[in-house]
């Protein structure tokens, strides 16, 4: 009889989860983290669950650690403005920066959990203030604000890229509003 293969320890599959009437009700793995805690992430199906269980061990092995599960934009911001601005930059661009966050961003995408801060959420923040009056100049303080946080916590293994590294289409810009017959007669 042939043996069956055997896994080392942290290399399990997933397992259901089950309620007092022992119906199934979602699927967890673990992993060992590189900080060397062991890890776990869930789903409602076993295909999602095993899928999460592979990319965070990949995420893993590659020494990239996304715990931030809980953590909201405005939080995140909060503690970048104080840990990370601070000190580092002029009085004046800290005030900035405090200001347009405090204004523009926190009260639009500061329940956003920093993990689900998609290119999306980004492209509409930056058209909900262009559609409101905000000069193009300040939406692009706003997603210099924004890139330059996103960009730190990338740095800090908190997310996996930036969502603010979109291209928005500038409005003062004509190119992007012609089409290419228009190109053409003008040149």
């Amino acid at each position: 009889m042939a043996r069956t293969k055997s896994r080392a320890n942290g290399d399990g599959d997933v397992w259901a989860r089950k309620n007092r009437e022992g119906r199934i009700y979602g699927y967890r793995g673990t992993y060992v983290g590189p900080d060397g805690w062991r890890r776990y992430v869930s789903s409602k199906n076993k295909e999602d669950a095993r899928r999460k269980l592979r990319a965070a061990r990949a995420d893993s092995d590659r020494g990239l650690l996304f715990d931030t599960e809980d953590l909201r934009l405005g939080e995140y911001l909060d503690s970048w403005l104080t840990d990370s601005v601070k000190d580092t930059v002029r009085q004046s661009t800290y005030e900035r920066y405090e200001s347009i966050v405090r204004v523009h961003i926190k009260p639009a995408l500061g329940r956003v959990k920093l993990g689900a801060l998609t290119p999306n959420h980004v492209r509409r923040l930056y058209r909900q203030k262009l559609d409101s009056g905000l000069a193009p100049r300040t939406v692009n303080y706003i997603h210099v604000t924004l890139h330059k946080a996103l960009k730190d916590a990338v740095s800090d293994a908190l997310i996996p890229r930036n969502a603010a590294s979109v291209r928005a289409r500038d409005p003062r810009n004509p190119k992007y509003t012609r089409s290419p017959q228009t190109r053409r007669a003008s040149s």
